[in-house]
Formats: structure tokens, sequence, C-alpha cells
């Protein structure tokens, strides 16, 4: 079922007195349980069209819909329930909190997506995330004992404990070697099929893209 359209979706930015059009009329559907990749040279509008449909920035022109409702013409604070609810993310670096433990992470993260639960829920919940990315000897630890790989995990962990609709991962593997990348896909593609999780993912890393279900290659802000 598709639970996400990117409808011709443009953006222009100002640069000074010139206008600079990053994306030109993108179009894409999401679908449940499948991973997107989207691949282009650096400046191919690939970030730009994940941060658009992540609601982080407003397009200049176009529609996005999730779950049937128009984003675009939602005002900030209904964008950020979304975000808080439905969405999670993965970025490049785990940006953990240092003073924090793994446990956590993963309970301020509930906390933040305003999850109508008790303590004693939450921490079965957690538990129960941790055991999933493999994570669950390791909730003492705060992230300076952690090696890069144990670092994403977390951090995954953390995008999804709410049971977001959405996971958008923006070079998920950029920081990590050959190996820790091929682990870290591997779990992100077991959780998007076991979870139902659409996953909208931006990576340079041709190694990683048979991990994906769908493949969109772009250039000058266009799909090709």
């Amino acid at each position: 079922m598709t639970i996400f359209t990117i409808d011709e979706v443009t953006k222009t930015f100002k640069n000074g007195e010139v206008e600079e059009q990053v994306l030109k009329g993108i179009n894409l559907s999401l679908k449940e349980g499948e991973i997107t990749a989207l691949v282009g040279a650096s400046g191919s509008g690939k970030s730009t069209i994940l941060t658009i449909a992540a609601g982080l920035q407003r397009a200049s022109d176009g529609k996005v819909i999730f779950q049937g409702k128009n984003m675009t013409n939602m005002n900030q604070e209904q964008i950020r329930k979304i975000r808080a609810s439905e969405f999670g993310f993965v970025f490049q670096s785990s940006h953990l909190v240092p003073f924090l433990t793994v446990e956590e992470q993963l309970m301020l993260m509930l906390d933040v997506s305003e999850t109508k639960t008790s303590k004693r829920v939450q921490k079965e919940e957690v538990e129960k995330i941790l055991k999933l990315v493999d994570m669950d000897h390791r909730k003492e630890a705060y992230p300076a004992s952690l090696s890069g790989g144990e670092k994403q995990r977390v951090a995954i962990a953390r995008a999804i404990i709410h049971k977001p609709k959405m996971l958008f991962a923006d070079e998920p593997t950029a920081s990590l070697d050959s190996k820790r990348s091929k682990d870290v896909m591997t779990l992100i593609r077991e959780l998007t099929k076991t979870l139902n999780i659409t996953t909208l993912m931006v990576t340079h890393d041709e190694e990683m893209l048979p991990y994906a279900d769908h493949i969109i290659t772009m250039k000058d802000g266009l799909v090709l």
C-alpha cells in the first residue's frame, strides 16, 4: 500500500539576486515495508527531497502526501507532531547524547514522541527494541564505550522505538567500514520488513543498493 507520495515537488533557493531551482518537479510513491534509495552526485537534489519529505523544510511548489494528508497545507505545529509520532530519523552520525546510557537514549525518545504509556511499559518497549538490534546487553553503556557500528545500532533503535510509519536515513553507513555498513543495512532491511516501515534512504555507497527495493537515480534536480 502506498503510504507516502511526492507530487510535482519543486524547490527554489535564492542566492542573492539569483534563483536556483534545486528540484524540478519530482514525483515519487513510497510503499509500506519497502526501502527506496536515492542516489546521485553531490548537488543532484537527493538530500533536499529527503528533508522536504521529512517536513524539515518546505517545498516551493507541489504536494507531499502522508497517509492521505497533504503536509504542504499543514502548519509547523501539525508537522512537528507528525515528525515526533510518525517519523524516525537515522543520520551519518549517531548523534547520541554523551551523558545518557543506551537505555536512557531510547527512554528520552519516547518522552519526546509524547508516547502515552507508563515508565514500566516504556522500559519493556526499550528492552524489546534493544533485543531486536542486538544491543540489550549494552543497555547500561555510555556512547563513549560503544564502537561505530554499535552507536548506529542504538541510533536505529532510537529511531524506531516509538513505532514510526516512516524511517528517513541520510547516509546511514557513511562513517562505517564495509563490514559494519553491511551489518547496519541488514538491520535496516530486517526492521523495515518486520515492522512494516517505509524507509527512504540517501546513499552514495553502491554496495548498499542491493538492500533497497527501489533505486531512484537523480541528476540536476530531476529523477532519471
